[in-house]
C-alpha cells in the first residue's frame, strides 16, 4: 500500500466533492502539492484556489499541471462518482499511476489515528459533525474529516495538533467504508439505500455488519437501538446502544439503550432533554440546532463525547453551541410570515423526519416542500416511499430528477413521485421555473430539500421571499 509520507504530489480527480475537498486541505495542510480537476465551478472550489490548490473544470489531459505528470512522485485520487471512461482518469491508468479512491485514502489515515467512523444511510453528516464540534471545543479536541461544511468553523476540516482522535463520516456508497480502521464507529441507521451497488437490501445490511468487524480490538461500537442487524465485533470491542427512553407500559419492561434521552422538551423554538448514561444523568441539555430530528444525533454525540472523557460542563456548553453543517436543516428565512428551510434529505426517511420535525416546529402553517429527487436508480427503487412522505405537507412542488454519476433510466421521472403523492396540492415545476413560480404564491412555510443542484435556487427564492 501506498505510504503517503512518501507522497510529494497529489491529485484529485472530483477535488469539490464534499468528501474530496477536506483530503486536498488535509494535504495542503500538511505541505503537499495539491491540484486537481472538478466537473463544475463551486463556491467550495473557489476557496480551495485561493488556499493553494489550483482546480479546472475541463476534462482535458493538457490541463494537468506539469507536476502532476510525474507519476513516480505523484498520487491520484479519484471517487466513484466520476464516470470510469473519464479522460484524465484514463491517462492516469494507462500511464501506471499511483492511484486511490477517496476512501481508501481515509483508510490510510485512520490507520495511524484514532478514527471515530460515524456510519448510516442517515443522521452520518450531522451526528459526525456534533461529535467534532464536541470534542473540539474541549479540553480532548480532534481532527475530523466531515461531509458538510460545520458552520460553527466555516470548513468540513478541522485539525488539532494534541490529539489524535478522528472524527470520519463512514461513507457506505460503493462499499467504500470497509476501507475504514475504526477506533470507534457509530451506526446510526440500516435503512436500505444504494440498492443500484448493493442489489438487495440484505446485501445493504451485510455491508454493516462487515463494517462492525473493521473496529479495532479494545474498540467501541455504538449503535442505534432499533437498527437490526447483529455486529461481528473483534475482540474486546466495547458495544452500547442510544436511543430514546422507552416508554414502559402494560406489564412489559423492555430495556433502555445505554444512552438515551429522557424528559423531552420541545416548545417555543427549543428541545431540551436530559441525557442518561450508564453513570449519570446530565440534565437540560439544550439543542444548539432545535428540530426533533436532531435529537436522536445528539445523543449519539454526547455519548461518544462521554465516552473520550468530555466532560459534564463542556457536553452542555458544546451542544447548545452547535450551528449545524450547512444544508443539513439550515434555517435561511425564520419570521412570523415567512420560513425558508433548505434540506440535504434525499431518502424517504429523511425526508419524513425533516417534514415531521417542520411540522412539530410549525403545527398550525402551510407547509410547502420543493423537492428534487436524486438519482434515477433511487427513485426507481423508493417512489411510493418519496410518495408517502411527501404526502405529510400541505404543497408538493416536484422537480425533475437530479441525475448526478447516472445515465436516465426509460420511464424513471419525478412524475412517478408525483402520482402517488397525496398532498392537497401537488405539481411539476421546471428547474429553471422555480423561482418564478414562488414568485406567484402565497408562501407561508417552505422546505427545499434534495441533494442535487437546488442548494442552488435557494438564495434566489431567499431573495423573491425577502423582497
Amino acid at each position: 500500500m501506498t505510504n503517503l509520507n512518501d507522497i510529494n504530489a497529489l491529485y484529485f480527480v472530483g477535488a469539490g466533492g464534499i468528501g474530496m475537498s477536506n483530503l486536498v486541505r488535509y494535504f495542503l495542510h500538511n505541505g503537499k502539492n495539491v491540484a486537481g480537476y472538478d466537473k463544475v465551478e463551486s463556491a467550495l472550489t473557489r476557496q480551495l484556489n485561493a488556499e493553494g490548490a489550483p482546480i479546472h473544470y475541463e476534462d482535458n489531459v493538457n490541463l494537468i499541471p506539469e507536476l502532476f505528470k510525474d507519476k513516480a512522485n505523484t498520487l491520484v485520487v479519484f471517487t466513484p462518482a466520476v464516470p470510469s471512461d473519464h479522460s484524465e482518469l484514463s491517462y492516469f491508468r494507462e500511464n501506471g499511476f499511483k492511484m486511490m479512491k477517496r476512501a481508501q485514502v481515509l483508510g490510510e489515515i485512520t490507520k495511524t489515528k484514532r478514527g471515530i467512523c460515524v456510519a448510516g444511510t442517515h443522521g452520518k453528516t450531522t451526528t459526525s459533525s456534533m461529535i467534532a464540534h464536541l470534542l473540539k471545543q474541549s479540553e480532548v479536541d480532534c481532527n475530523a474529516f466531515l461531509g458538510g461544511i460545520l458552520k460553527n468553523y466555516d470548513s468540513n476540516l478541522l485539525l488539532s495538533d494534541k490529539s489524535d482522535l478522528t472524527v470520519i463520516e463512514a461513507d457506505e456508497y460503493d462499499r467504500s467504508f470497509h476501507w475504514l480502521s475504526p477506533y470507534m464507529a457509530v451506526i446510526t441507521s440500516v435503512a436500505p439505500d444504494h440498492l443500484d451497488i448493493y442489489g438487495t437490501e440484505e446485501e445493504y445490511r451485510k455491508a454493516f455488519i462487515h463494517f462492525t468487524s473493521l473496529v479495532r480490538e479494545g474498540g467501541t461500537l455504538l449503535m442505534e437501538h432499533k437498527v437490526d442487524i447483529e455486529p461481528k465485533l473483534q475482540k474486546n470491542v466495547k458495544f452500547y446502544t442510544y436511543g430514546r427512553e422507552i416508554n414502559r407500559h402494560q406489564g412489559i419492561d423492555p430495556q433502555s439503550p445505554d444512552f438515551y434521552a429522557q424528559n423531552i422538551k420541545i416548545g417555543n423554538g427549543e428541545i431540551t432533554f436530559d441525557f442518561v448514561t450508564p453513570k449519570s444523568v446530565i440534565k437540560a441539555i439544550s439543542l444548539g440546532v432545535p428540530v426533533e430530528i436532531n435529537i436522536d444525533n445528539a445523543v449519539a454525540a454526547l455519548a461518544i463525547a462521554w465516552l473520550n472523557g468530555v466532560s459534564e460542563e463542556e457536553l452542555r456548553r458544546g451542544m447548545a453551541s452547535f450551528q449545524g453543517p450547512k444544508r443539513r436543516f439550515d434555517f435561511h428565512l425564520k419570521t412570523d410570515k415567512i420560513v425558508l428551510i433548505d434540506d440535504y434529505a434525499h431518502h424517504p426517511e429523511e425526508l419524513e423526519a425533516s417534514i415531521s420535525s417542520v411540522r412539530k416546529l410549525y403545527p398550525n402553517r402551510k407547509l410547502t416542500v420543493i423537492f428534487q429527487p436524486h438519482l434515477y436508480s433511487r427513485t426507481h427503487d423508493f417512489y411510493k416511499e418519496f410518495a408517502k412522505s411527501l404526502s405529510l405537507s400541505d404543497e408538493v412542488l416536484l422537480i425533475p430528477i437530479y441525475p448526478a454519476r447516472e445515465k436516465p433510466i426509460p420511464g424513471v421521472s419525478s412524475q412517478m413521485i408525483l402520482d402517488l403523492v397525496t398532498a392537497p396540492h401537488k405539481r411539476l415545476v421546471a428547474y429553471n421555473e422555480l423561482v418564478n413560480t414562488i414568485n406567484k404564491e402565497e408562501t407561508d412555510v417552505l422546505l427545499m430539500a434534495g441533494a442535487g443542484d437546488i442548494e442552488l435556487l435557494v438564495e434566489p427564492v431567499k431573495k423573491i421571499l425577502n423582497g
